[in-house]
């Protein structure tokens, strides 16, 4: 059973950073798609940035510049700067994609972690 386990999330002051980790034992996450989502009060999930099995980036508008996805072999990263107050937010790593050797497509969720930005 394959486990996402998220940590780094914490209450920081607009214009401060943070650095979310996700990482899975079993999963090398170059062979699948990974992706940041998050759920703000009262909002539904959106997709913040997205990697691609090739390395293809994408960001929302909203955290374009301020926000990067990274990885290494068995943990993905969101390095988010500039906070604002509306990124305030449960934060949910995600990988999803055929899985390499068996084929079937598989979709795996952190348990979610809380960013609150206030002063």
């Amino acid at each position: 059973q394959v486990q996402l386990v998220e940590s780094g999330g914490g209450l920081v002051q607009p214009g401060g950073s943070l650095k979310l980790s996700c990482a899975a034992s079993g999963l090398v996450f170059s062979l699948y798609q990974l992706n940041w989502y998050r759920q703000g009060p009262g909002k539904e999930r959106e997709l913040v940035a997205e990697m691609t099995k090739g390395g293809r980036i994408n960001y929302a508008d909203s955290v374009k510049g301020r926000f990067t996805i990274s990885r290494d072999r068995e943990t993905m990263y969101l390095q988010m700067n500039s906070l604002k107050p509306e990124d305030t937010a449960v934060y949910y790593c995600n990988v999803d994609g055929p899985d390499p050797w068996t084929a079937q497509e598989v979709d795996y969720w952190g348990q979610g972690t809380q960013v609150t930005v206030s002063s």
